[in-house]
């Protein structure tokens, strides 16, 4: 049976971040920012800075893209990208707790010529992106990275005086070089909100924070402690959640969220999730939380996994998580 959903915005908040942008943290921010954090792990941004026309010149090129035919967006697979996982893969390409997710997307991440030492080294996921040749496409992409990349500081900014932090905290320890991860995403419509099959199966993201710019026909469904909501599209907003990684740091003080796509609006539904994370070499360690205590929900958890088990590097943590998603490329890349 169809899980009952409602639509309730109040549980989601809605968090204008203009204050962060402008490097002057306010209390008041923060104060919400940490309610969100450990209510839902999920929130809204608003007052962000990034230009509108930016977003809809992304959203205009990301339909031009998936209008082409099938062979000729094969041009730019991910298989061709080698060990920067990059590129492009077809709906059911990619899998979520083994299951092929319907959608159709794009991999991007921070663009790096043969010169960089990471791409030298033969570091996976380092190195050039694959672009299609549709004018202005490639500049678009670019600049939206640059731009995200200073939103996601701003935002982590803010969840460090969440914690009772200085504001540079992660920035200091964690995401001075951060592991930039672009994803656009396709969704063919579903017709049935019967059926048992989604665009995005039930997960938690894997990193330390997402920032998702949806289109208006949402979608989105998070799992909260009263059962599953949506996370309707909000004007000019972008959608932000806590990933597995942050859980960790917080000993489980901010919980990841399990969230899930379904599209039900007949129409082709694109998503823009920006995964701004920890530098691949940097080894995490938690926060020290007056009062906190691990509460380890593995065996509540969609994957039945310890978020707070792991050792050793972002890299090591974050390669095998990718794996998963796409078996086929795990030999060419670990």
């Amino acid at each position: 049976m169809a899980t009952e959903l409602t639509v309730d915005v109040s549980q989601i908040p809605v968090i204008d971040i203009s204050s962060l942008v402008s490097d002057n943290g306010l209390d008041a921010v923060a104060n919400q920012i940490r309610q969100a954090c450990r209510d839902t792990g999920f929130f809204y941004i608003v007052e962000h800075g990034v230009d509108k026309g930016l977003q809809n010149r992304l959203e205009q090129l990301s339909r031009q893209f998936f209008a082409l035919d099938l062979e000729t967006k094969m041009q730019i697979r991910m298989a061709l990208g080698g060990r920067a996982w990059r590129g492009y893969f077809p709906v059911g390409g990619e899998l979520t707790n083994g299951k092929p997710d319907l959608k159709e997307g794009i991999y991007f991440g921070s663009e790096l010529n043969q010169t960089h030492p990471a791409v030298q080294a033969g570091v996976p996921m380092f190195g050039a992106n694959l672009f299609p040749e549709i004018p202005l496409f490639r500049e678009t992409v670019l600049e939206y990275l640059a731009v995200m990349t200073q939103v996601g500081h701003a935002v982590m900014a803010g969840i460090a005086l969440s914690l009772g932090e200085d504001a540079s905290y992660f920035r200091d320890r964690y995401t001075s070089d951060p592991l930039i991860l672009f994803r656009i995403f396709n969704y063919p419509p579903q017709s049935n909100p019967q059926e048992q099959s989604w665009g995005v199966g039930e997960h938690t993201d894997y990193g330390l924070l997402t920032i998702l710019k949806q289109d208006d026909l949402g979608g989105l469904q998070v799992k909260t402690k009263s059962g599953w909501i949506d996370a309707p599209p909000i004007a000019n907003s972008f959608v932000c959640n806590i990933g597995d990684m942050l859980d960790r740091l917080t000993c489980g003080l901010y919980r990841s969220t399990p969230h899930r796509v379904k599209n039900v609006s007949g129409q082709a539904r694109l998503s823009f999730p920006f995964f701004f994370d920890p530098n691949f070499n940097a080894e995490l360690h938690p926060i020290e939380i007056k009062g906190a205590i691990v509460g380890d929900n593995k065996n509540e958890r969609w994957d039945k996994a310890s978020v707070h088990e792991f050792r050793g590097t972002y890299g090591d943590y974050v390669l095998n998580k990718v794996a998963k998603v796409f078996p086929q490329l795990r030999q060419q890349v670990l």
